[in-house]
């Protein structure tokens, strides 16, 4: 006889149980990494500089040093003419001051000497014998990057929760920041269940399938901000399922289990939650994904997916991805991802259930995906999915949609 389907929760109950569940037994942390290291990771604190940049009054342009008034009224026609007294290049400094008819040539980021106040660019200008002919005039500060122009010392430069891209994390490194603290990646592990489960590189018998779940789940974990690993297949065997989920929470805090959730011979998962914790969800009022499992196990959490690739990658995007983000640091909500569009296709839904339908979008077209949930080409073409409420039995060709894209 199948296994009863306890008080099955509705779709935003189920919501909130788990949003509940993470925020109640697993807290964000950080850790400090060198900022060479940081790409794609999320900042635990604001950030403010350490200095003004840039640190210096500095060249922008190739040319000479000078007072801007020696300039005036210079042209090709009647140039003016000012002495060179140095040269200097990126990262050089001099102890000679520029005055009035007299100049320093310069290059592209070096610091301005003393007393002079504008560059005249190197296209402008005729060197010869130690000599310099001004052939346009500039204006003060012109080819000159001030002092804390970009960044004053002291100013608000990243925030909290802020992704490093390549741009965040060069604002550090002009700051001279070595090490920063950032959010520490929770940490998952995905168990796949189920006797038919292979491997892949191994030899795949009659009647088994490869394994999909594991590597799937791990992907959507990582995507979500997690340190996701997979760590292997468990058979249909009430002592095998539990021991390997007592030996997985020792390594992570977040358990997904794939398969097992079912009614029938293969649904152990739920026995084994009520021997080793507490069992909160046992089935959703969801189409597809209904057999799923949450519960809590000193303080971790363990989370059941069917067993169809599809149910379980649906289920985990709908309930889990946003509040597994959450703690990750990223605080947008996943399903915030929507764009609408035109349904081309009727759409028949089951009254009593809410329904989750994978579709395509193209231009606005929203075509909907029309297979089982253990086909797994759907998955490869699917770029979201049609929420469609419990009492809604049928989404007529034509009408507006709201898709919720996948992450």
């Amino acid at each position: 006889m199948g296994t009863e389907f306890l008080k099955i929760k509705e779709c935003d109950e189920a919501t909130d149980i788990i949003k509940n569940l993470f925020d109640n037994n697993l807290k964000s942390e950080s850790e400090e990494i060198l900022v060479s290291e940081a790409y794609g990771r999320v900042l635990f604190e604001d950030v403010y500089s350490r200095m003004d940049f840039p640190p210096f009054d500095k060249a922008l342009k190739d040319g000479f040093a000078i007072l801007s008034s020696d300039s005036f009224g210079a042209s090709e026609e009647s140039p003016n003419v000012i002495e060179v007294i140095d040269f200097l290049e990126a990262g050089a400094t001099t102890d000679k001051k520029v005055e009035a008819g007299k100049c320093i040539e310069i290059s592209t980021g070096a610091a301005m000497p003393e007393g002079a106040d504008a560059v005249l660019m190197v296209e402008y200008a005729e060197k010869e014998d130690g000599k310099v002919n001004l052939l346009t005039t500039v204006t003060p500060t012109q080819d000159v990057a001030s002092k804390g122009s970009d960044i004053t010392e002291g100013k608000l430069i990243l925030k909290k929760g802020d992704f490093l891209n390549p741009g965040k994390i060069g604002v550090l490194l002009s700051q001279g920041f070595e090490t920063i603290e950032v959010y520490k990646k929770p940490s998952v592990g995905i168990l796949s269940s189920g006797n038919e489960i292979t491997l892949q590189g191994e030899e795949l018998e009659y009647g088994k399938i490869y394994d999909v779940n594991g590597g799937m789940i791990k992907n959507d974990a990582i995507s979500c901000g997690a340190d996701a690993k997979f760590l292997g297949i468990m058979r249909d065997d009430y002592d095998e399922v539990k021991g390997k989920i007592i030996e997985s929470l020792s390594e992570v805090d977040v358990l997904f289990c794939s398969g097992g959730t079912s009614a029938g011979l293969g649904d152990v998962l739920k026995h084994v939650l009520d021997e080793l914790g507490e069992v909160y969800i046992h089935g959703i009022s969801v189409q597809p994904g209904k057999p799923t499992i949450v519960g809590v196990i000193d303080g971790k959490l363990v989370i059941g997916l069917p067993g169809n690739p599809v149910s379980a990658l649906m289920i985990f995007n709908a309930f889990v991805a946003e509040p597994l983000a959450k703690l990750a640091g990223i605080e947008t909500g996943f399903e915030l991802k929507t764009v609408k569009g035109t349904i081309s296709k009727r759409i028949h839904s089951q009254v009593g259930r809410m329904q989750y339908q994978l579709v395509k979008v193209d231009n606005g077209n929203v075509q909907p995906i029309f297979k089982d949930s253990g086909a797994i080409f759907s998955l490869s073409t699917a770029d979201g999915y049609v929420k469609i409420p419990k009492l809604v039995e049928l989404v007529d060709e034509g009408e507006e949609v709201e898709v919720f894209l996948f992450n």
